[in-house]
């Protein structure tokens, strides 16, 4: 682990956050706030932020070291990125709002929606994180 290492990390746990904001605070706000009975108010979930913090500072380090076993040098960055935020975007995105759709009482309206806004910041994500640890 070099200091790009931490960079990337750090970097991807704050555009993690960032798109998680976008995504769920700002897009998809109204629909959580009409399942009251399901999901905590903005002023509950403050007293849980500091996990949400963990949980993004996990998901950056993460996405860097799992891109990092899988570079490839000589190849398109832009199309090694694609294809791993589809690969991650399958794995746990997708899955993870299926998962929540059977377990949760959530329309599947919303489940949806979720999947939609949330695997194109996905690929986004996979992108940025081939950028930060472009190899020579």
């Amino acid at each position: 682990m070099d200091i790009r290492f931490f960079v990337s990390g750090i970097v991807m746990a704050i555009a993690s956050l960032m798109v998680g904001f976008l995504v769920h605070a700002t897009l998809l706000h109204p629909d959580y706030a009409a399942l009251a009975s399901v999901f905590r108010s903005d002023e509950e979930g403050m007293n849980f932020f500091h996990w949400m913090i963990l949980a993004h500072v996990m998901i950056g380090f993460s996405l860097t070291w799992i891109y990092r076993q899988g570079v490839q040098a000589g190849t398109s960055t832009i199309g090694q990125g694609v294809r791993f935020g589809i690969a991650i975007a399958c794995l746990m995105t997708i899955p993870g709002y299926l998962i929540y759709l059977a377990v949760l009482k959530i329309p599947a309206e919303l489940a949806h929606k979720q999947m939609v806004y949330d695997v194109p910041f996905v690929i986004f994500l996979g992108v940025l994180v081939a950028f930060l640890n472009k190899k020579k």
